[in-house]
């Protein structure tokens, strides 16, 4: 369960990013943050990631403070943004097999998932491509596929649709269900358009000048 009490953020004094959050997410919940460019879907997933800090509230993950939140140990979270971080002049194959390193997984295991994988998700024939030559949309394929091989209680989707055409969009929908276990993972989808993720989510925040309406 996620709870977030009286959560405020603001980037410079006259500008509150998040004012006055509050809100509860059951585990295996599946939530839409909705709202356009600005409105503070994204920072609020930032700073569930903790890659945004907060200056006042409270944030509890299954009842542990985020501020002590350790994610190798405590909870596994994903989390793709908009923008997809990965080491851009290293291959497909070489970032997939990072992801699983970083976590102590045995050479052999990791060979395996990853080799699966690329099969799985018609990605074998980009296992050699350096990641900076791919498409967005192929970015944002690898980004999810990633996440997928690692057990996760957490999965949290930036607003990765807006980049993308309807047909690319049902693409994405459709791998998400594919790789995640929707109905068991925490699923958070920011998005400007609740279209854009209809089928993957069981509720709609709506978000407008930082604050939820």
């Amino acid at each position: 369960m996620i709870e977030i009490k009286n959560l405020n953020l603001k980037y410079i004094r006259e500008y509150y990013a998040l004012y006055d959050i509050n809100l509860t997410i059951a585990d295996g919940e599946n939530i839409a943050f909705v709202g356009e460019e600005g409105s503070g879907k994204t920072t609020l997933l930032r700073v569930l990631a903790k890659l945004e800090k907060y200056d006042s509230g409270e944030v509890y993950v299954n009842e542990i403070n985020l501020k002590k939140l350790d994610f190798k140990n405590d909870i596994s979270l994903g989390y793709v943004a908009l923008n997809p971080v990965f080491f851009e002049n290293k291959s497909v194959y070489e970032n997939l097999k990072y992801v699983l390193k970083e976590r102590k997984y045995k050479a052999s295991e990791i060979e395996e998932k990853v080799n699966n994988a690329l099969i799985e998700y018609s990605l074998e024939k980009y296992r050699n491509q350096k990641v900076k030559e791919l498409t967005l949309l192929e970015k944002y394929v690898v980004a999810l596929v990633r996440l997928s091989l690692r057990p996760l209680n957490i999965v949290m989707i930036d607003d990765i649709f807006k980049n993308c055409n309807e047909e690319e969009n049902e693409y994405l929908r459709d791998l998400i269900k594919k790789l995640f276990d929707i109905e068991k993972v925490t699923l958070l989808i920011a998005t400007d358009n609740a279209k854009n993720v209809e089928g993957l989510y069981d509720r709609i925040v709506n978000f407008k000048n930082g604050t939820i309406e």
